[in-house]
């Protein structure tokens, strides 16, 4: 809204220009609270979708407690706290300054370290509270395929070096405006397109994955796992109840993950219609959910198939994986396509599984096979069926974009997303890996075996999670009841 009170004098008697002034300065304080009132409900609803993507680590806990052996929850479940924890500190002091820090190069970021000139035009607190759920989601990833056999000090190290370094060049890579190969850098973009990983299946989800991968394979498999013979052996979780729990937390904590990805819902599209972000935001979260359905229910019936069982724990991971592929595109694929990509995401997790059998690769919660298998996918997905017309809604500034190959959209934008992949495991691999290694040669990265075999929880953590005892019962003499004569 405008005003001008030499217009609005021209039209007025004697005063006029007190009288102008006076209606101009009505409209420009109306108009301020417009814009305030626009800013506050964006940072709302930023801030809302960062408290349902840190719900996910209660989700993560549940899930990695399930799937687990009892005598290893109370470990698991304190290194989803310390994830949490020891990201937030990293994330603060560099993590946040190395992914976002503008202005910087396109390799990484160099300002705001310690949150310091934060607030700015660009960037408030509830941009560093959302990105720092998404670190801490990556963390959380990699510390599954690790379980019941880490010590708890690698946990330590692992995390803090992942989400206050690893994770963050990554996302300054792909989603920041200065990144070498952002699709928000309009300046520069890679092969006119730049990268469509919206809310980060290569980002967070292969980050996580390929972490774990190099920490399971540098650990080695737990005891039992795999027989002399080298047949798999089953290790399954002490609680399904808790795997499907950590499983819906997830789900409605993605609600957040990828819908929350647009920062902002207060931004028409045309002017005077009821379409606009707010429609591109329910538009994610529907594909968010047909894909994780579609991906749930290909691997209910492929398992049955394949073990003649309905496996209630394979459904979860199924759901998950469709959630880690369709992740990259939400935001620019049509619904219909979003089956597709949770068929084929669960067709991928199933031979990643297999083919980790195969090679004696032990995972306890396929994290490396459903975030790093799946969201491969789920880049390859983009690149092939992001439609012109949301490439451009959600990426504007630079109208052209190539977009999904099988949309018509060429072969750039499959190009870049190939180079994705490629720098992403080449990263992960160059900084992870020797991490994991150094870890293995001091002797601090694998429990002992007796360890193993008692359970962290025990040798570790004071005691087993499930053990109660009463002490108002340790004074009471206990005698045997008999059953009576006449009992049955």
């Amino acid at each position: 809204m405008s005003c001008s009170a030499d217009h609005l004098a021209q039209l007025f008697g004697p005063n006029a220009t007190n009288a102008a002034q006076y209606i101009c300065g009505q409209f420009d304080a109306v108009s301020d609270r417009f814009t305030d009132t626009g800013f506050a409900v964006d940072t709302t609803y930023l801030l809302f979708s960062a408290y349902l993507v840190f719900s996910m680590q209660l989700g993560f806990a549940m899930l990695c407690a399930g799937s687990v052996r009892a005598k290893n929850t109370m470990n698991i479940m304190l290194t989803n706290v310390l994830d949490a924890a020891a990201g937030g500190l990293f994330y603060y002091l560099f993590g946040f300054a190395f992914a976002f820090g503008a202005p910087s190069n396109g390799f990484i970021g160099r300002h705001f370290f310690g949150l310091k000139d934060v607030p700015t035009s660009s960037f408030d607190y509830s941009n560093f509270l959302y990105q720092w759920a998404f670190a801490i989601a990556a963390a959380g990833i990699t510390s599954g395929s690790i379980a019941e056999r880490t010590q708890f000090v690698a946990y330590l190290i692992y995390s803090s070096f992942l989400t206050g370094f690893v994770y963050p060049v990554v996302s300054h890579w792909f989603w920041s405006g200065d990144g070498w190969a952002s699709a928000t850098n309009t300046n520069n973009l890679l092969f006119g397109s730049g990268v469509i990983d919206f809310a980060g299946s290569g980002v967070v989800h292969m980050v996580g994955g390929i972490a774990g991968l190099w920490g399971a394979l540098i650990e080695g498999p737990r005891i039992g796992r795999f027989d002399h013979s080298g047949r798999a052996i089953a290790l399954r979780g002490h609680s399904a109840s808790l795997v499907v729990l950590g499983t819906f937390l997830l789900w409605f904590g993605w609600y957040g993950f990828n819908p929350g990805s647009f920062n902002k819902i207060l931004v028409p599209y045309v002017a005077k219609s009821y379409y606009g972000q707010w429609s591109a935001v329910g538009r994610t979260a529907v594909t968010t959910t047909l894909a994780g359905c579609t991906a749930a229910l290909t691997t209910l019936f492929g398992k049955r198939i394949l073990s003649g069982h309905w496996n209630v724990t394979d459904v979860c991971n199924g759901l998950l994986g469709g959630f880690a592929a369709i992740t990259a595109g939400c935001s620019v694929v049509e619904p219909w396509a979003a089956v597709v990509c949770g068929f084929v995401a669960a067709l991928v997790l199933i031979g990643c599984n297999r083919l980790a059998e195969l090679v004696k690769f032990d995972d306890p919660l396929e994290a490396a096979q459903l975030h790093g298998g799946c969201g491969t996918w789920g880049v390859i997905f983009t690149a092939l069926f992001a439609t012109e017309k949301y490439v451009n809604e959600v990426y504007p500034g630079k109208p052209g974009r190539p977009y999904g190959l099988f949309m018509g959209g060429g072969g750039r934008l499959l190009a870049a997303h190939v180079i994705q992949i490629l720098v992403v495991v080449g990263w992960v691999s160059a900084t992870m890996g020797p991490l994991f290694y150094i870890l293995h040669r001091l002797k601090l990265l694998r429990i002992s075996k007796d360890d193993e075999l008692a359970g962290m929880d025990l040798t570790r953590h004071g005691g087993f999670a499930y053990v109660y005892e009463d002490d108002s019962n340790k004074h009471i003499p206990m005698r045997r009841v008999e059953p009576s004569p006449n009992q049955i």
